[in-house]
């Protein structure tokens, strides 16, 4: 069986020291789905939400999510991230917003945890945004997409 990194010989919860780690390039890549009715999504598109330009802010708290990672997820050692995108689709024949976040840094530790947050965040502020329309509003098949970098390599999701 394999040792929980996160657990030490007694069983206690533990941040996993990286200290001995070298620097590599991580990157990670993550996917999550918003799912509305169609006429929010047209509302949406037209820029008629009250609150505001929905993909732009969800956009922007994505990130600020990402760089707040080790903040929200206990174990999650705080990173100084290289880069981070976030690209948001419309695709209106689903009727549903596709959030794929892209985050990198040079470090000892990957950056999977703040692609996934990045996306969980922008898909709750679209929901923010819209509750007011619609709160029948549905997130799902938030995912790692890919990684690399680091002791364990490259991880490609086969859709």
């Amino acid at each position: 069986m394999k040792k929980l990194s996160h657990v030490n010989n007694e069983g206690d919860v533990q941040m996993v020291d990286v200290t001995a780690k070298t620097n590599t390039i991580r990157k990670a890549k993550a996917r999550g789905i918003v799912q509305m009715d169609s006429d929010t999504l047209k509302l949406i598109e037209k820029g008629q939400i009250a609150k505001g330009n929905v993909l732009t802010t969800a956009k922007i708290a994505g990130i600020m999510a990402a760089k707040k990672t080790g903040e929200l997820i206990p174990l999650c050692h705080p990173l100084e991230l290289t880069g981070i995108d976030l690209k948001l689709s419309i695709d209106p024949e689903s009727s549903q917003i596709i959030i794929v976040s892209e985050v990198q840094t040079a470090g000892k530790t990957g950056v999977e945890m703040e692609a996934l947050t990045a996306v969980s965040i922008a898909a709750l502020t679209i929901y923010d945004m819209c509750k007011a329309v619609n709160k029948k509003i549905m997130i799902g098949d938030i995912m790692l997409l890919e990684k690399s970098g680091g002791k364990s390599g490259t991880f490609i999701r086969n859709k």
